[in-house]
Formats: C-alpha cells, sequence, structure tokens
C-alpha cells in the first residue's frame, strides 16, 4: 500500500514542496518504506528529491529548497510489489513523449503481460521491477501514439482509456506534466483511494490538491472534498478541471480492509467516514463477543483495545456491553506500523519495541483484548504473551475484522497465504496459535455493513482476503503460488544483505555522510541524477 498526492498551486511565484512534505508526513501511515516528491518549474523543470526512508528523514530543509515549482506530484510507499530497492521509490520519471512523473497506489496483475508488450510492441525500456513503472510507461505510450507536438485534454483522456483497457488491477494514480498540470485516475473497480479538493485564495484564484486521503485536505484548509470516481480522470491545469468517464461500467468495490485498518479514522472514503464505520464495527462486534461469551460460558472484567486503529471500536464495544474500557497498552509513537514492516523478524522484534503492558490494568483479570484484525498473528500472539507475563487471568482476543485467510492482490502485504495465521485453521487452532483463551472473530456481514449503512450506493466491498473472490478476476492458483514466489525471493535478497548499488561501486560501501537517491533537476545534468540509484549497505 501507498500514499499518493498531487499539488497545484494557483500563485506561480510560490513552491509547492513544503506543502507536499507536510501533507506527505499525514499520509505516513501508508508507506514507510520510501518516499519522494517531484515537483516543476520554470520552463517546465523537474526537481526531485526521493529515498527510503521516512518523510521527517528524507526531507530537511536543504532538500526542499532544491524543489522549484508550483505544482508537484509526492508519495509514501510500502512495497508489495518489486522490491524494497531504492531505485524503486516513487514517484517515477519518464521524459518521452513530453515529460511525466507518476506515483501510484495498488498493484497489477497481469504484470508478465505488460512487460512483454511494452518490450516487443512498444520498444520502451523498463529499469525496475515496479509495475508502478509498467503503468507509468503504458500511459507514457499512449500519450506517444498521438505523434502531437503540443496534446491536449482530449488526448489525455484517450491515453487514460487506454491504460484502463490494458491494466488489470487495483490502481489509483497521480500523474504530472511538464508545464502542463497534473492528473489523477482510479481503476475501474475504485478499489484503491485518491479523491480531490479545492482551496479558494483570497482575491480570487484557486489551488488544487490529490490525495490518498481527505485528512490532507482537512490539514492544508481545501474544501470539497470528492473522491474520483471509479474509472474516472481528473485533469488539472491553470485553466481550470476537466473530468471524464474512462472506463466501461464494472462493479464498484472499494477495498474494505481500508476502513478496518489502513485509513486514518479522521479521513472520509467514498463518502463514508472512517470514524464512523469503525463505531460500527465495535457495536456489532460487541453482539457476537456477547453471544459467544454466553455460549463459552465465560466473562471478561475489561476491555483493552491494541493502539491505534482498534480503539474506536474497542471503546463503543465495551460501552455496548457495559464492560469496563481501559488503556492497558502503552504505545511508543516513535515505532513505525508492525503490520507495514518488511520482514517477519523485524515485526516480531517491534511489537515489544512499540508497546508495552501495564500490569496495573492486567493482574488478575478475565480481559478482552480488540484488535482490528489478525493478519499473520506475530503481533497477536506477542501481544497475548506480554498480558500473560503482567498477571492476566484469561484472554479473550477479538478481532474487529473476519478471519483473513487469502491472499491480497491489490496492494496490501498479504501476498502469501502460508504466512497468514487463519489459513486453513479453525478458530480454536487460531486461538492456540496466537496464546489466547478465546478468539472472536466479526462476521463478513456485519463488518460489510458497519462500511455501508453509510454509503448505500456503494453495491459491494473487494472482500478477497476474507473469501478469496478476487473483483477483477483474473488471479487463480498459478497466479498466487507465482507472487508467494517472487516474494519469497525478495525476502531472501533482503536477508542475504543485496542491495541496488550505484555503477562502478563494485559493492564498495559508502560513507554515512554521501548523498543518496535522485536530487536535482531532471535534465541529466545533476551527477545524482541517473538510470540507477543507490542506498547505503
Amino acid at each position: 500500500m501507498c500514499g499518493i498526492l498531487g499539488l497545484l498551486l494557483h500563485d506561480t511565484s510560490l513552491d509547492a514542496a513544503t506543502e507536499i512534505c507536510e501533507s506527505l508526513a499525514l499520509l505516513q501511515h501508508r508507506g514507510q518504506d520510501a518516499c519522494g516528491i517531484v515537483t516543476c518549474g520554470a520552463k517546465g523543470r523537474f526537481y526531485q528529491t526521493k529515498s527510503n526512508g521516512m518523510v521527517r528523514d528524507v526531507f530537511d530543509q536543504a532538500a526542499l529548497s532544491r524543489l522549484c515549482g508550483s505544482m508537484g506530484v509526492g508519495h509514501v510507499r510500502y512495497p508489495t510489489a518489486g522490491s524494497s530497492a531504492h531505485a524503486e521509490a516513487q514517484p517515477f520519471y519518464v521524459n518521452s513523449p513530453y515529460g511525466i512523473v507518476f506515483a501510484h497506489n495498488g498493484n497489477l496483475l497481469n504484470t508478465v503481460e505488460l512487460k512483454r508488450r511494452l518490450d516487443t510492441e512498444m520498444h520502451r525500456h523498463i529499469n525496475t521491477d515496479s509495475d508502478s513503472e509498467l503503468l507509468l510507461n503504458v500511459f507514457a505510450d499512449h500519450l506517444q501514439q498521438t505523434g502531437k507536438f503540443r496534446i491536449n485534454e482530449e488526448d489525455i483522456f484517450t491515453a487514460v482509456r487506454g491504460v484502463m483497457t490494458q491494466a488489470k488491477g487495483a490502481y489509483a494514480c497521480v500523474a504530472m506534466l511538464a508545464g502542463f498540470g497534473i492528473i489523477a485516475f482510479r481503476d475501474p473497480n475504485g478499489i484503491r483511494p485518491v479523491g480531490m479538493a479545492v482551496r479558494h485564495i483570497q482575491g480570487g484564484g484557486t489551488d488544487y490538491l490529490f490525495s490518498s486521503e481527505s485528512v490532507v485536505a482537512d490539514a492544508g484548509g481545501f474544501t470539497e472534498w470528492e473522491d474520483v470516481k471509479p474509472g474516472e480522470a481528473i485533469i488539472i491545469t491553470r485553466s481550470g478541471v476537466a473530468r471524464r468517464q474512462c472506463a466501461e461500467p464494472v462493479p464498484f468495490a472499494p477495498d474494505i480492509f481500508e476502513y478496518v485498518y489502513l485509513a486514518r479514522p479522521d479521513s472520509v472514503m467514498d463518502g463514508v467516514s472512517v470514524y464512523r464505520s469503525r463505531m460500527a464495527m465495535g457495536d456489532l462486534l460487541a453482539d457476537e463477543v456477547e453471544r459467544v461469551l454466553d455460549e463459552k460460558k465465560m466473562t471478561v472484567d475489561v476491555v483493552i483495545p491494541v493502539p491505534d486503529t482498534s480503539r474506536v471500536a474497542a471503546l463503543n464495544l465495551a460501552q455496548r456491553l457495559h464492560i469496563p474500557y481501559r488503556e492497558g497498552f502503552v504505545k511508543n509513537r516513535y515505532v513505525g506500523r508492525t503490520f507495514i514492516m518488511p520482514g517477519q523478524q523485524m515485526r516480531k522484534k517491534n511489537v515489544r519495541r512499540k508497546l508495552n503492558a501495564m500490569a496495573l490494568e492486567f493482574a488478575g483479570k478475565n480481559v478482552l483484548i480488540v484488535d482490528d484484525s489478525i493478519v499473520r498473528g506475530t503481533t497477536s500472539k506477542e501481544i497475548v504473551q506480554m498480558a500473560r507475563d503482567v498477571g492476566a487471568k484469561q484472554i479473550v482476543f477479538a478481532s474487529c475484522a473476519p478471519p483473513i485467510r487469502h491472499a491480497n492482490v491489490y496492494g496490501i502485504d498479504m501476498p502469501a497465504r502460508t504466512e497468514l495465521v487463519a489459513h486453513d485453521r479453525t478458530e480454536d487452532d487460531i486461538a492456540r496459535a496466537i496464546g489466547a483463551d478465546l478468539v472472536i472473530f466479526q462476521k463478513l456481514d456485519d463488518l460489510i455493513w458497519s462500511v455501508r449503512q453509510f454509503n448505500t450506493d456503494i453495491p459491494q466491498f473487494d472482500c478477497s482476503v476474507f473469501t478469496g473472490e478476487y473483483v477483477t478476476g483474473g488471479v487463480d492458483e498459478t497466479y498466487l503460488s507465482g507472487l508467494e514466489q517472487l516474494r519469497a525471493d525478495n525476502s531472501k535478497g533482503t536477508a542475504l544483505g543485496i542491495v541496488a548499488q550505484k555503477p562502478g561501486t563494485n559493492g564498495v560501501k559508502h560513507s554515512e555522510g554521501e548523498q543518496m537517491g535522485c536530487s536535482g533537476p531532471l535534465n541529466g545534468a545533476d551527477d545524482n541524477v541517473g538510470l540507477y540509484n543507490w542506498r547505503k549497505q
């Protein structure tokens, strides 16, 4: 999963980089592996800075001062396709045609076919293993086919229509054309989110924003937030806004896991408040908890959430069941989200760095621990053990989501079915695996209703991680096995210390003070810009 952002300021004398950087920090929860910004300055010249790392680490004042221009595109990344190599930090760039910058959130299913066509038919060079670069080059090829010296909005809509015809999977994209404007489009099923907002300037003029989540608009003083519709493209230039439906109608099916875990609670997606949907999840989970506890003849003394995403649901659950709600885990806010940390050992190691259990709330009590979901079980097992270590008598573990038994192929890092603790296990098996006395899961129908009740115009959701039914089609055993093998190969590469190297270094380590990544104008004249990126070993 990733966070994408595009900004166009009305005042061309202002630089957009600082505001893009601040906005990316609000999307940091969507990706902590790498980040990047590309801006467009005078005469259509691009400037970029991108690297592995968090927003606060990559962008200091010196880096931002080099990013000139009143429009730009930003990205925060967690890799679900390709690798964690620095060369795959986004946004991506191609110089032909016209100069295009591209940021993508999602995952393509037909990468092998697209790569073959780009090579044999389009004759375009692909420099990384990222499906985002494939998508960019498909878009660029369709623009190239116009053969025009200067393109217009109609040409761009035609190119996006071509992309949607060829690309299969989930994608929300923001692009920037040199000296022209910014563009956003969304896959025909609307699986991954992106929206737009405006900021009216006193004295006249309008700033425009594209973002993965509405919280960025709220923080920046933007209003009139609206989601990009499934299969829609929106083009923003100095002359205004143009929009077009570019794909044939297919079922609208946003990913329900955005509401369970990925999005911030203060965001609104497809007309649904994430906060209100999590409140409803807590209410409906409370009914299931009450039923199961009565059946098992068990009682609980206290409800304790796993910070932070389960807090809203846990509080509503506690209120509905009239059970005391307590904060039993203290969170270290300077450790990243373990779910999106690459590598199982890294996740396990960071759970106890991230959370500390307070014995006062656990000792001698039957506790109900509430979490948003149980994915690999690594975090859940460590949390249960922490509760036992400080004296919990009995532990019931409740999940706001149903058992996750299937791979996610649309841009969330759940590709290996064997890594999912619920795969081929009963609920009793899962409880034993994580060390709990009892595990209670939300019912799928209840989860769907907790979101859909706030926007009944959404006909369905992508629930493939729970059901194994993929809304786009094209996902079979061959595809899933190949995806799992690819992830295993990437994991081995990381374990062996394989990293991307700068040409001519012959594997020599670089000092801590050396510049990593791309920083400077993208005109081929800067030593920091090239076909290869590298990172410190």
